[in-house]
């Protein structure tokens, strides 16, 4: 089972997976906005609807200090 909370220091996202995804598996993502206007999140649908994934831009604002690992 992958990890289902993943922080990339480098680029400062994190990807909250629901579960185990395939590559490519992700077939329609929805971008998020903030109260100004920036893209704060993306949503990773499956090809049925199901939410599969968020993932956090400015990871290091919005997730919990214990979820940074």
């Amino acid at each position: 089972m992958a990890q289902l909370v993943s922080w990339d220091r480098s680029v400062n996202a994190a990807y909250i997976a629901f579960r185990e995804l395939r590559p490519g598996e992700a077939a329609k993502q929805l971008p998020v906005t903030d109260e100004d206007g920036d893209t704060a999140a993306v949503l990773d649908f499956g090809a049925d609807g199901e939410l599969l994934g968020i993932e956090l831009l400015d990871a290091e604002r919005q997730l919990p200090r214990n979820l940074r690992g």
